[in-house]
Order: structure tokens, then sequence, then C-alpha cells
């Protein structure tokens, strides 16, 4: 006999405890690693990939969606992937903007926000209809897209960046 469809991705309960371990470290290396002495504030692997010029916010983005793919995974709803997605696209366009989007990797954990909205739907999961293989797969090529707008963003603006400085180099 056959499961349902909506039982083929379904995850065993038992597994729920080290997934969301797992993902609280990651979150936690992703956004608040390291504290500086004094402050409180942590600094974690997401603002370091954000210095890097094009890729560090694809490899940013791209690590950040593997926790909302296993927060589908443990049956999150649509309401809560579709937060998560918005946190890590506001991470990720304002992140792109020099200075002020390293500032704002510091402020804005939108990792640590995502754990935080996971462990909320998994109080009363049964309230909440998880979302569908097809909504996920869209939440996944609209975070694929926006990684990839960034890159061509940014190397974009590297480019003509040089060409300016070249222009005034060679007069």
């Amino acid at each position: 006999m056959s499961l349902p469809p909506s039982q083929f991705y379904s995850i065993n309960p038992d597994v729920k405890a080290p997934t969301l371990k797992r993902l609280r470290t990651l979150s936690r290396i992703l956004d608040k690693a390291i504290t500086i002495p004094g402050t409180g504030v942590g600094v974690g692997l997401d603002p370091i990939l954000g210095l890097l010029p094009g890729g560090g916010d694809f490899i940013g983005i791209m690590l950040s969606s593997y926790i909302v793919l296993e927060a589908a995974r443990l049956g999150a709803s649509k309401r809560t992937l579709g937060r998560m997605t918005l946190n890590i696209i506001i991470d990720a366009l304002v992140g792109v903007i020099p200075i002020l989007g390293d500032f704002f990797d510091f402020a804005w954990q939108a990792n640590d926000h995502n754990i935080k909205l996971l462990e909320e739907h998994l109080k009363f999961p049964s309230q909440k209809k998880k979302a569908g293989i097809g909504f996920v797969i869209l939440i996944f090529a609209v975070l694929l897209l926006v990684a990839i707008a960034l890159v061509a963003f940014t190397v974009s603006i590297s480019f003509s960046i040089w060409d300016i400085i070249w222009k005034m180099i060679t007069g």
C-alpha cells in the first residue's frame, strides 16, 4: 500500500531534535560565531563572506537556503518558509551595499531570525499546514535568482569601477 504524496517528504519526529540542533549550529556559525570582547556582539561567517565581491554573497545565500530547506523537511508552513526567505533576501540585498551592507550584516542576523521562526513553528506544528514541494521549489528558484542577480550586479559594478580607475590612470 502506498503513502499519500504529502508523506513522501515528511520527516520522522525522532529526527527533528538533531536536525534542529544542527541548524542552530549552522546559524551560529553564519551569524555570531565569534563574540567581540566587551561588546556581546557576535560576528559570523556571513558578514565575512559578504566582504568577498560577488561570490561571497552567493555562498552566503546558498548556506542560508539550507536552513530553509531543512525547515521545509521539518514540515514548516508556507508562511514560515516565506518569512524565512524574505529574511534571506533582505540580508542579501542590503548586504551588497558597500560599507552599509557590512554593518547591516552585523545587526541583521537572518539565520538567527530564521531559526526562531522554525522553533516557533515546531511548538505547534499540527496547527499549520506544511508547504508543498512545489512551493519549496519556487522558494529555492527565487533564492537562486537573487543570488545570481547579486553576483551579476557586483561584477558589473566592479568592472565599472575598474573602468573608471583605468581611465583616470591612462588619461
